[in-house]
């Protein structure tokens, strides 16, 4: 394949140029996600394969999306309790070979909760925050996650994979913060506090 230049490009060259543009569009909330950012954007430039093609670790670091729906008229939150990972988490999946990040988030969406995913005002179709993460259990890897926001209302969820999660819940942000860190995803409430601070930026400017 040959670019318009000239230069001879790889198959997956355009892909992670996507995936460079995704990560260097998210604004860090702190020095940790900076960090992780700046790891994830060498991750992707450095050639590594970035897809996971073999459950549950090969190759060890791939990439995640994680969706975060918001219900807006009541501030809340859904968190899913995970089987596998005996964490309470965001819904998400990984990104398959080539795949967008994106379209990983409406295609597990439809999956897992059963609705069209629809993207908050907050971010468009673009992720809100990212995460390095070593996961724990059987087949231990890394995950680079990015974080989507959706909005749906609460009663729009009737059913969930029930293969995939033990329950759902509906928290606010308050909420969340008041949880045990070691039962939930290891950087849940720094994203929540992240998405506090972007909630009242939007109501300050409106």
């Amino acid at each position: 394949m040959t670019s318009a230049d000239g230069t001879l490009m790889r198959d997956d060259d355009q892909p992670r140029g996507r995936l460079l543009e995704l990560v260097g569009g998210i604004e860090p909330w702190d020095g940790q996600e900076r960090v992780h950012i700046e790891t994830a954007a060498r991750w992707i430039a450095g050639g590594a394969p970035v897809y996971r093609v073999r459950r549950p670790d090969v190759p060890a670091m791939h990439l995640v999306s994680y969706f975060v729906v918001l219900d807006d008229t009541r501030g809340r939150q859904l968190l899913v309790a995970h089987r596998k990972a005996g964490l309470w988490l965001p819904a998400g999946g990984h990104v398959e070979p080539g795949e967008d990040p994106w379209v990983t988030v409406v295609r597990e969406c439809r999956e897992e909760l059963g609705i069209e995913a629809a993207a908050s005002p907050i971010t468009g179709e673009f992720p809100f925050f990212l995460t390095v993460t070593r996961t724990r259990g059987l087949g231990v890897h890394t995950d680079v996650s990015l974080w989507y926001l959706l909005t749906a209302g609460a009663d729009t969820i009737t059913s969930w994979d029930r293969g995939e999660f033990d329950a759902v819940r509906w928290l606010t942000d308050e909420q969340v913060l008041a949880e045990p860190a070691e039962v939930l995803d290891p950087h849940l409430h720094r994203f929540t506090r992240k998405l506090q601070h972007a909630r009242t930026g939007r109501q300050q400017s409106g």
